[in-house]
């Protein structure tokens, strides 16, 4: 398994995370990456030509990602190998694939995708769900949902589709009141009832954690990151129910490269018995549920 990091630079991360006009840097003079060259198609003939593996690069960030792409790379059909690209943040991946820098990236659910999509006028694609995260919040303070008490700080991610992803899930356990018709698109203004008063603050989805530390009554967060302050979704006070998927981590490529034959390589690997296996297995201790059927 290669394995590699990826940096870029803090403008041009802070213009990509604001949706502001960045098609510039995407450019070819300013990437020095030729769309045409960076086709799977070339990258096979490339390598092919060159009696190697063709290499897949797929940017990930945070295990079990990490650790999906690199089993992958252990079952993936001879003639391939996966190169795991590490970025620091949720804003990296999206843009190495639009950019041609990677192959794929497994690091998102389609909702924020499509967000990127919409912001940076993008051709990125979600063509396998592989596991749904079991989100929820947790709390300092609260045992269980009853002991919540009016004027709690609510800590929610400040990305639009997980601020909306937080809401919802409030919404469904009668917390707050959305307006009617709001969907991933919903914000702290859609709130149109707050029996409890709560205050909420938004926060980087990285940090949340964080805000537990600091005593937030009510944090969202994700089993990989709350694990960090040794907690899992056991210890949650209240669980999202998404029995249909709608969040589950994708893996994402762009609709150029989709059809490819490295891609297709790249799909049955994620889809394996092996990576079904290793998702079980988390399974059990309710961090995740795999979204897929063994190589359908």
């Amino acid at each position: 398994m290669f394995k590699k990091s990826l940096l870029l630079g803090s403008t041009a991360l802070l213009l990509a995370a604001c949706g502001d006009a960045a098609t510039d840097d995407t450019s070819e003079e300013n990437t020095g990456v030729d769309e045409e060259e960076t086709t799977e198609e070339t990258i096979d003939d490339t390598a092919e030509d060159a009696g190697e593996d063709v290499v897949i690069e797929v940017a990930s960030h945070l295990p079990p990602m990490t650790d999906v792409v690199e089993i992958a790379d252990e079952v993936i059909e001879d003639g391939y190998t996966v190169e795991l690209v590490e970025v620091s943040d949720n804003i990296q991946y999206n843009e190495a694939v639009l950019n041609g820098e990677v192959d794929a990236s497994f690091a998102q659910h389609e909702p924020f995708m499509e967000m990127f999509n919409a912001e940076r006028d993008g051709n990125l694609v979600a063509i396998q769900p592989i596991y749904n995260a079991i989100v929820g919040f947790y709390s300092p303070v609260y045992d269980s949902i009853d002991d919540i008490e009016e004027g709690a700080e609510v800590a929610i991610p400040s990305d639009p589709t997980n601020e909306a992803r937080a809401l919802m899930i409030l919404a469904d356990y009668d917390l707050i009141t959305l307006t009617e018709g709001v969907g991933f698109d919903a914000t702290v203004d859609d709130v149109q009832e707050n029996p409890y008063d709560f205050t909420f603050t938004t926060i980087d989805l990285l940090n949340l954690s964080s805000a537990y530390q600091d005593g937030v009554e009510l944090v969202f967060n994700y089993p990989t990151y709350i694990e960090a302050v040794d907690l899992t979704p056991e210890d949650a006070v209240f669980l999202e129910d998404d029995q249909g998927f709608t969040f589950a981590q994708q893996l994402v490529v762009r609709e150029d490269n989709q059809d490819s034959d490295a891609i297709q390589a790249l799909h049955a690997a994620f889809t394996s018995q092996e990576v079904y296996d290793f998702l079980e297995e988390l399974a059990e201790n309710g961090h995740l549920e795999p979204s897929f059927d063994v190589n359908d």
